[in-house]
Parts: structure tokens; C-alpha cells; sequence
């Protein structure tokens, strides 16, 4: 059975279907969790009670819907378009991240969320 976590902000709710990986399983065991928004160009981030080491396979280019914890900031990082560290449109987070989901739901739908707006994390039953 597939592990899910719901990330809700503002009028927003995205699903996210986890790996199977290190850092999905600590995001897992951690929720439920609330925090607050940051946005960095078409990126969302929001610090998460977890501190992981970078895993070996993290990049810092992702696809839409790749869903990443960002170890040096301590932080989910949800990508949805260029950043300022993007070259020719692409998706690029400030440093290489772990990737520990996809999303369900459509995250550009993310692009209207206020800086400072609390984001909850929880299970899926």
C-alpha cells in the first residue's frame, strides 16, 4: 500500500506519494508536522523537524512534481517552475536536495501561496 502525505497551505492541497527512501521514511514518522511557507522564485520551501544527511543520489535539477528535502536549509522544497539558480527554464533548487516523493496533485497550483502562510503536513488514512 502506497504511503501518502498531505502537504496543505493556504486554499492548496497537494498529495504526495512517497519512495522508498531514507529521507520519505523520516518526512513519514515526522508527520504530523506545521510550518511556514518561504518562496524562492517558482520554488515553495518550509522547514521540517528533521535533520538528514544528503542522500547519495540528490540532485538540485528537478521535474514538476518531484517533491525534495533540502538538507542544509532543513526543508521540503517544491519546485513548480525557475528559480534564480535556473538556466534556460529549468527547475533548479539552491543545492543539490533528496528526492522523497511525487506529487499527486498539480503543484503549480502553489504559485498563489503567501510567504508566512502556515503549511500543514499530515497522513493520509
Amino acid at each position: 500500500m502506497a504511503r501518502i502525505l498531505v502537504i496543505s497551505v493556504e486554499d492548496v492541497t497537494i498529495r504526495a506519494e512517497l519512495f522508498d527512501t531514507e529521507t520519505a521514511d523520516a518526512l513519514y514518522e515526522a508527520a504530523p508536522f506545521s510550518s511556514e511557507a518561504r518562496s524562492w522564485g517558482e520554488e515553495i520551501y518550509f522547514r521540517a523537524p528533521l535533520l538528514l544527511a544528503r542522500e547519495s543520489n540528490a540532485r538540485d535539477v528537478v521535474e514538476v512534481g518531484e517533491l525534495a528535502f533540502w538538507t542544509e536549509g532543513n526543508a521540503v522544497a517544491i519546485g513548480f517552475g525557475p528559480t534564480p539558480a535556473s538556466i534556460h527554464g529549468e527547475i533548479r533548487l539552491a543545492s543539490p536536495c533528496n528526492l522523497w516523493g511525487r506529487a499527486l496533485d498539480d503543484v503549480k497550483a502553489l504559485v498563489n501561496v503567501n510567504e508566512g502562510a502556515t503549511v500543514h503536513v499530515t497522513r493520509e488514512d
